[in-house]
Parts: C-alpha cells; sequence; structure tokens
C-alpha cells in the first residue's frame, strides 16, 4: 500500500472551538496509528504546521481520512505527496536484548 505524507498549516491562532477539539482529534489520531493508517504524526515547536504520514490506496483515499480530523476545518494549506521510500527505525526490528 503506498504511503503519503500530508502537510498542514495550522491556525495563527486557536481560538475556544479549536482548543476544545483537541482531545477528540488527538484520540482520532491515536486510533488511526493503533490501525497502522497514520505511520506518524508531528507538529512543529511552534504549532504552525504538521505532518502526517498516512498509509493509502491513492490520495483521494488520504484526503477521506484528513477531511475525517476532528480539526480538519481549521487547517489550512493541505498538501498531500506520495512518498517513493518511507524508511523509519518504527518499521525495523526491535532489537534484541539478551539480558
Amino acid at each position: 500500500m503506498p504511503t503519503f505524507v500530508v502537510s498542514i498549516r495550522l491556525p495563527d491562532a486557536f481560538d475556544e472551538e479549536f482548543v476544545a477539539l483537541i482531545p477528540s482529534h488527538r484520540a482520532f489520531i491515536n486510533k488511526l496509528l493503533n490501525e497502522k493508517v497514520v505511520e506518524a504524526y508531528a507538529i512543529s515547536s511552534d504549532r504552525s504546521r504538521g505532518w502526517v504520514t498516512i498509509n493509502g490506496d491513492d490520495a483521494a483515499a488520504v484526503q477521506a481520512v484528513v477531511a475525517q480530523f476532528p480539526l480538519y476545518r481549521y487547517l489550512h494549506g493541505v498538501e498531500i505527496d506520495e512518498l517513493f521510500i518511507f524508511d523509519s527505525t518504527a518499521s525495523r526490528f526491535p532489537h534484541i536484548s539478551l539480558n
């Protein structure tokens, strides 16, 4: 299954409605992480940008997942790019301890 990286821009200011949606958004992301739909989720330290690595059949399928994010209506400039290579330590076998 192809892997895509989704780049997002967050609003300049977070209003009360945005902040109230954060717990449900995090719960949804955690569900997708557990289901291996989302491989990685990151937000910049200044909270202006984010990146989500998602497995999906095509860009339309990934867009459909992103559209379900509780914070979706607040996201600006959503860009979806299919990756040729996605390698990470998380996808490798765990180190064996002989203890």
